[in-house]
């Protein structure tokens, strides 16, 4: 196998406040991990392009996309010297905010999606992780919210579809919360399908009604492990991605579903990511190249989420354990 791995420094730069748990250390847990699993050197690295506003629009309105350009705050005295104060930062939400490098971040985010969506299509890698943030899937086509500015993953999976021509394309979510702005994004059309599982009730208190005949988003209660979970891939999630036959699969990498996660109470472990990333393989292998490209998305107790995406990443590589 050959994994790309994709960054940008310019993911580092986005902050919320030094209590906000999306943070850039998120992205340093995890690159401190690679190197500790052993797992770095089996990766091809990339630095991402930041995308063009204009590609924005594939997913956002004018409006979304103005509001996180236009918004973001001037690099203050108080900034410059490291400063975190509420006067640095502009609310779109009660749990997220632009600093004055928010815009930048949010371009080389979805740009390390599309760049990563342009590699795997063009056969120079077979699959893909992007070690990004913001993150992205409760951004809805008309607005950001819930820690994410702009959609990666449906950025990439429109972007593959308008560009690169593909017919059937799928998006897999295993983030603890619903990706309700993927939902709203891609709810009635049939090229895509989305599968995801999420606790419920729970932010964004969305996903529970299905929103169409191409959404299998399946609520679970809190403190859910993973024999559920696999239950839930096994006997839902497979038979419906067996009948979609996507020609690429694009995966919203949540880890804030994992047990010593308190951002949500369900149960998951390692071995639980390592074994959904096995079974969304075989369906890449069987219909679609093995073209994968995942992104991140939540995951907020540092040692957990640098271990679980290394569970992820060594199964995507076909790494041993």
């Amino acid at each position: 196998m050959t994994t790309a791995f994709y960054t940008h420094t310019d993911c580092q730069l986005h902050e919320m406040g030094t209590w906000h748990p999306e943070a850039p250390s998120r992205l340093q847990a995890i690159a401190d991990q690679l190197i500790a699993s052993q797992v770095h050197s089996a990766l091809q690295h990339r630095q991402a392009v930041p995308a063009q506003e204009s590609v924005l629009a594939l997913v956002h309105t004018a409006a979304a996309i103005a509001r996180v350009r236009d918004n973001c705050p001037p690099l203050s005295t108080s900034c410059e010297q490291g400063g975190t104060g509420d006067a640095d930062y502009f609310m779109l939400d009660p749990d997220t905010k632009l600093n004055p490098h928010s815009w930048r971040a949010a371009l080389a985010a979805a740009g390390a999606a599309l760049a990563a969506t342009d590699a795997v299509l063009a056969g120079e890698v077979e699959n893909a992780f992007c070690s990004i943030r913001p993150p992205g899937h409760h951004a809805t086509p008309s607005a950001s919210m819930g820690f994410c500015l702009f959609n990666n993953v449906a950025l990439a999976a429109q972007h593959a579809m308008q560009v690169h021509g593909l017919k059937r394309v799928a998006v897999v979510d295993f983030d603890v919360h619903h990706g309700n702005g993927t939902e709203q994004a891609f709810a009635g059309d049939p090229r895509v399908l989305m599968v995801s599982f999420f606790q419920h009730p729970f932010y964004p208190y969305s996903g529970a009604e299905q929103a169409a005949t191409n959404m299998l988003n399946v609520p679970v209660p809190a403190h859910t492990q993973g024999e559920l979970v696999r239950q839930i891939v096994l006997q839902q999630w497979l038979p419906a991605l067996h009948l979609h036959q996507p020609e690429m699969i694009f995966i919203s990498a949540g880890f804030d579903a994992h047990r010593d996660d308190e951002m949500g109470q369900m149960g998951l472990i390692e071995d639980d990511y390592a074994w959904i990333t096995q079974q969304i393989m075989q369906v890449a292998k069987t219909y679609s190249h093995g073209r994968i490209v995942s992104c991140l998305e939540g995951g907020y107790n540092l040692p957990a989420l640098g271990s679980s995406v290394v569970a992820h990443l060594k199964v995507l590589a076909d790494l041993p354990d």
